[in-house]
C-alpha cells in the first residue's frame, strides 16, 4: 500500500522568461511524495507551463488531490486514466521509479549520478530586446558554450537576423552550433521565406516554425525547408502509438524534441524514440521549466540513451527559489555531484 502527499510551489524566474506566447514571471509546480509500507520514498514533479501544458486547467489541483487521496487505485493504470494530464503522469512515473531505487532522487544508476560523467547541453537564450539578447549571447559564449539555442519570433525579425549575423561574424559553424526555436510564431504563408532568410547563418535546426496541428502546411515545410525542422509542441496531446506513427510518417520532420512533462513521461518518450528511429528521425531531450527535481530525472534518463546530440537541460539556474540539488553546470557540461544534498520541497525554507 502506498501513501501520497503533495505540495504546490510557484517557481520565480530570475529574469522574465520571454517566449513568442508572452513573458513568464512565475510558473507552478506540484511536488508529489510517495511512501510504501517499508518506508521507501519516491518524489515526482508535476510542472506546468501556463498557456502550453495540457495540464494547465482549472481542474488540475482537484485532480492531483484525488490522485493522491486514492493513489493505490491510480498507480497501476495512471498512463491510461490520466492521459489528459501528461505532467502529472511524469510526476507519478518519477515517484514510482524512486520507490524502487536506493534513493528517491537517484533514478537511473549510471556514471552520471556517480559524478564520473557529464552531459553536454545547449545554452538557452531567452527572448528580449535586441541589446538584452546580445548581452545574453555574449555571456553564454564567455561561459564556453559551443551550442546556443535562440528563441525567435517575438521581436522584429530583421533584428533577430542581425543577432545571428553578429554571431556568425565572430563564430563559424565549426566553432558554434546555432539552433532556433520559433514556438509556432511564423505564419504558414511566410514561414518558408523566413526559413530561407535564417539559412544564411548556418542554422542547425528550427523548432516548431508554425503552430502545431497544421499537418499539411508542416509537411510542405519539412520537405522544402533549407533548415532541418524539429517538432516539440507538435507532439503534445498525441498519446496513441498509432497517432504517433502517423505524425512521423505523414509529416516527416528531421528531428523530434522530447519534453517528458509535456508528453507523459519516460514511457511515452521511449515510444517516440523507437518510432523516430524506425523513420530515421533524430531526437534530443529538453527540460520544460521543471525545478531541479524534474530536471534531474530527465538528465538521468537521457544520459542512458547515449544520444550524441546536445540536450536542452540548461534551465536549472533560471529560478530564484529552485531546489538545492546535486546538479551543477560547468561551462556547457551538466554534472551530478552525489555528495551534494537535496533540499526538501515540502520544507517551508524552500
Amino acid at each position: 500500500m502506498l501513501r501520497a502527499s503533495y505540495i504546490k510551489r510557484d517557481l520565480v524566474f530570475k529574469e522574465a522568461g520571454g517566449t513568442s506566447r508572452g513573458v513568464l514571471l512565475t510558473k507552478p509546480s506540484w511536488f508529489i511524495r510517495l511512501e510504501n509500507e517499508k518506508g521507501d520514498v519516491g518524489m515526482g514533479e508535476c510542472s506546468v507551463i501556463p498557456g502550453l501544458s495540457p495540464d494547465d486547467t482549472a481542474e488540475l489541483p482537484e485532480v492531483i488531490h484525488q490522485v493522491c487521496s486514492n493513489i493505490n487505485n491510480y498507480c497501476q493504470n495512471y498512463h491510461t486514466t490520466l492521459r489528459a494530464y501528461p505532467a502529472l503522469r511524469f510526476a507519478l512515473e518519477t515517484a514510482l521509479k524512486g520507490l524502487t531505487q536506493q534513493s528517491a532522487y537517484a533514478l537511473f544508476p549510471s556514471a552520471f549520478i556517480e559524478g564520473k560523467a557529464s552531459i553536454p547541453i545547449n545554452g538557452l537564450i531567452w527572448m528580449g530586446d535586441h541589446d538584452t539578447m546580445l548581452k545574453r549571447i555574449e555571456a553564454k559564449l564567455r561561459d564556453g558554450f559551443s551550442c546556443l539555442k535562440l528563441k525567435v519570433g517575438a521581436i522584429d525579425f530583421e533584428k533577430e537576423l542581425s543577432l545571428l549575423k553578429h554571431i556568425r561574424q565572430h563564430y563559424s559553424r565549426n566553432d558554434l552550433e546555432l539552433r532556433v526555436d520559433a514556438n509556432g510564431a511564423f505564419a504558414p504563408e511566410n514561414a518558408l521565406e523566413r526559413l530561407e532568410a535564417l539559412s544564411a547563418y548556418d542554422i542547425h535546426s528550427i523548432e516548431q516554425p508554425i503552430k502545431a496541428g497544421q499537418w499539411e502546411a508542416m509537411h510542405a515545410l519539412c520537405q522544402q525547408s533549407p533548415i532541418p525542422i524539429a517538432f516539440d509542441e507538435e507532439l503534445i496531446g498525441i498519446s496513441d502509438r498509432a497517432d504517433k506513427e502517423s505524425l512521423l510518417k505523414d509529416i516527416k520532420p528531421q528531428y523530434i524534441i522530447l519534453k517528458p512533462s509535456l508528453i507523459g513521461g519516460f514511457q511515452s518518450a521511449d515510444e517516440w524514440i523507437a518510432l523516430a528511429q524506425n523513420h530515421q528521425i533524430g531526437w534530443w531531450a529538453t527540460s520544460a521549466l521543471e525545478s531541479n527535481l524534474g530536471l534531474s530525472a530527465i538528465a538521468q534518463w537521457v544520459f542512458q540513451k547515449n544520444n550524441p546530440l546536445r540536450q536542452g537541460l540548461g534551465t536549472g539556474q533560471v529560478f530564484t527559489n529552485n531546489l538545492t540539488s546535486p546538479l551543477f553546470l560547468k561551462g556547457e557540461q551538466l554534472y551530478y555531484q552525489p555528495e551534494r544534498m537535496w533540499s526538501n520541497p515540502f520544507s517551508e525554507q524552500v
